[in-house]
């Protein structure tokens, strides 16, 4: 199995910049995930935020009643997160932690994934979905954003069409919606993004 990343250089990447000027950064929760959650009005449990980076979905995660646990690859990342909940007086689980060779404990009755799966190389995909299996409780959610075939160019994080995700997810989950949206940033204009929930059977 390949280890190459689509952006390997994680830890450098915190190190030289400001959360704020990064991509992904947004400082709400992801309002796919908010809609998921006002509509199925899931108001607490335990939460995994994977790839927290900024750690600003963890925390928004926190402020609304979960048990939040925030992980990522880079070190610099949890320290960041770390102080940024320490302001706001929240107590969140922050851990350095791979998720194709994770750590965590099962069960979380949620997941978000605003990143990390279409950064892996194609032969770690199998790996991710063993992982979060494994994670997840069963008829837990997890909640996947990635980049969508919609998106122009080629630079960046792998694209998905609603088919290649499910042929790659169905099976040990069942594929609940698949939509059309963008990847809230710092980019202009915003990427187009799958936003994808899907229960763990």
């Amino acid at each position: 199995m390949t280890t190459e990343r689509v952006f390997p250089q994680w830890e450098q990447f915190y190190q030289d910049k400001p959360v704020e000027q990064m991509p992904w950064y947004y400082p709400g929760l992801d309002p796919d995930l908010e809609a998921v959650i006002q509509s199925l009005a899931i108001r607490s449990g335990r939460a995994l935020d994977l790839g927290t980076g900024p750690g600003t979905q963890a925390i928004e995660l926190a402020e609304r009643g979960f048990s939040v646990v925030g992980s990522d690859l880079s070190s610099t990342a949890i320290e960041k997160a770390q102080a940024l909940a320490q302001e706001k007086g929240l107590e969140i689980d922050f851990r350095q932690d791979d998720i194709l060779h994770s750590q965590l404990r099962p069960a979380f009755d949620l997941i978000l994934d605003r990143g990390c799966f279409h950064v892996l190389a194609p032969g770690e995909r199998l790996e991710y979905i063993r992982q979060v299996q494994r994670l997840i409780r069963v008829g837990g959610l997890l909640c996947l954003k990635c980049f969508s075939h919609l998106q122009p160019g080629e630079q960046g994080p792998h694209r998905f069409t609603p088919d290649a995700i499910r042929a790659l997810f169905e099976g040990p989950f069942k594929v609940r919606s698949i939509d059309e949206t963008v990847y809230q940033g710092t980019l202009d204009p915003l990427p187009r993004a799958l936003f994808c929930v899907l229960e763990r059977t």
